[in-house]
């Protein structure tokens, strides 16, 4: 006898659930190892977007930093800054995600998704993964970056899974959301017209470069509903030594895996319309 195992249907006749989870997890394997192996490929891009992040750091965060009135706390506002450049830097490189939906549409790539027997769940969150990766490696360059200038960081390994933890998931949000941006709008002009418009607001009406107290009392309710906020609150607490979450992180956690969730649902419904 051969050592191959052989699947062996259950008396009832249904297929087993761990056959069915295996099935969807190589299904989600092989649609992020695609985006992931195009991410590696062109490592100029995740270079380029490092210059960003120096920036805000370095400049804004020295300017802001003597402004009077920025109150942040006991911490610097440098250190304040931080997590919020990070949280910035995942945003910006997810919500144009969608774009490269658009292109695999005119290229052809598109329907052969369709047309495999993947769920589109699994389509979609195969790609939320690999923004997941690609906001992992942000993460990196950034944290590098904090360490060079001198930014507070904690250093304990358990803070800096959960940061890595809360990047990843909010590379799904955003990833998640921009591919509903490109099911609607369809074409790549449009797609970078209102991306550009809603980066901006969403980041700004953030607790990402000051604080929500600071805010008029119309753009603190904005703030409240914005999931950038909750990202921020959790890597502020996780990233620097002697912050704490002005929110709470199962909050924050639970939030952003909630809008994750429903965001996901709504592009597996919408995603097969891109190939009409």
């Amino acid at each position: 006898m051969s050592g191959a195992s052989v699947a062996v249907p259950s008396p009832t006749g249904k297929t087993p659930v761990s056959a069915i989870t295996g099935a969807y997890a190589i299904q989600l394997w092989a649609i992020a190892g695609a985006e992931i192996t195009k991410l590696r490929h062109d490592p100029i891009e995740l270079v380029s977007r490092a210059i960003q992040p120096v920036l805000w750091l370095v400049l804004f965060g020295q300017v802001m930093g003597r402004v009077r009135g920025m109150t942040t706390g006991a911490i610097s506002y440098k250190d304040f800054l931080a997590p919020g450049i990070l949280a910035q830097s995942v945003l910006f490189a997810a919500i144009f995600y969608g774009i490269a939906a658009i292109w695999e549409r005119d290229l052809g790539i598109l329907q052969r998704y369709l047309v495999s027997p993947a769920p589109r769940s699994a389509l979609i969150a195969g790609k939320a993964i690999s923004a997941a990766v690609r906001g992992l490696v942000q993460a990196f360059i950034v944290y590098l970056i904090a360490l060079v200038i001198g930014i507070d960081l904690s250093l304990n390994p358990l803070h800096i899974l959960g940061a890595a933890g809360f990047v990843a998931l909010g590379s799904g949000l955003f990833s998640t959301f921009s591919l509903i941006m490109a099911c609607l709008v369809k074409t790549r002009e449009r797609f970078m017209g209102i991306g550009q418009v809603l980066t901006m607001p969403i980041f700004f009406a953030s607790n990402a470069i000051y604080p929500i107290d600071l805010m008029p009392h119309w753009l603190q309710i904005v703030s409240q509903i914005n999931p950038l906020t909750y990202q921020v609150d959790a890597l502020r607490a996780l990233m620097l030594r002697g912050a704490e979450s002005s929110i709470g992180l199962l909050t924050d956690f639970t939030v952003l895996a909630a809008i994750t969730v429903c965001l996901t649902t709504i592009a597996a419904r919408l995603y097969p319309r891109m190939g009409t």
